[in-house]
């Protein structure tokens, strides 16, 4: 069965020693109906340490976000022991194999791609997204990495306002957390 809640945008940038995940506010319902426009999609976990944003069915985003800061407990915050570790159970449980969702995870040092199939990915070029609008965020962000000067977070912020320019999925209601 298809999630009946869907739709947004999050992209992920690492530059100069900052990190930044942007995301947009957008909740689409069967995709024709803009459900809620304010939705936060990019939070912090982890006693403020890590990042998630996370696109795809909401209900499920917010489970394996749980299971994710459960993963970040159990291994002291190591966020790639807890990225692994989730992918397995995500992948081997049985009920879990149907969540239907992406997550991008990242603290001061690295960020990663996850979803359901086990990937762990961590992103060529410091600069990741996911989501409906995804590929049109990538490329904004791919051009403004490397024809300016701009920080991680007016990268990330400036991707997803261009994606939200193309993309029905994504609106201009966007978060940026940054991590240093």
């Amino acid at each position: 069965m298809e999630s009946m809640f869907r739709g947004t945008t999050i992209c992920a940038v690492k530059r100069d020693g900052k990190i930044a995940i942007a995301g947009d506010g957008q909740v689409t319902m069967q995709n024709s109906i803009i459900f809620k426009n304010n939705a936060r999609k990019v939070r912090r976990i982890y006693n403020n340490q890590v990042v998630i944003g996370f696109a795809g069915s909401v209900a499920d985003a917010f489970s394996l976000s749980e299971k994710f800061e459960g993963m970040l407990n159990k291994f002291a915050g190591n966020l790639m022991r807890s990225a692994v570790e989730l992918a397995q159970l995500w992948r081997n449980d049985k009920v879990m194999r149907q969540l239907d969702a992406l997550m991008i995870v990242a603290d001061k040092n690295q960020i990663l791609i996850l979803d359901g199939t086990g990937n762990v990915i961590e992103p060529q070029d410091d600069i990741c997204a996911i989501g409906s609008g995804g590929n049109f965020a990538l490329s904004a962000g791919k051009a403004l990495m490397q024809n300016t000067d701009l920080a991680a977070k007016d990268i990330a912020y400036k991707a997803l306002k261009i994606a939200s320019e193309i993309c029905v999925f994504t609106n201009e209601n966007i978060i940026v957390e940054e991590l240093n």
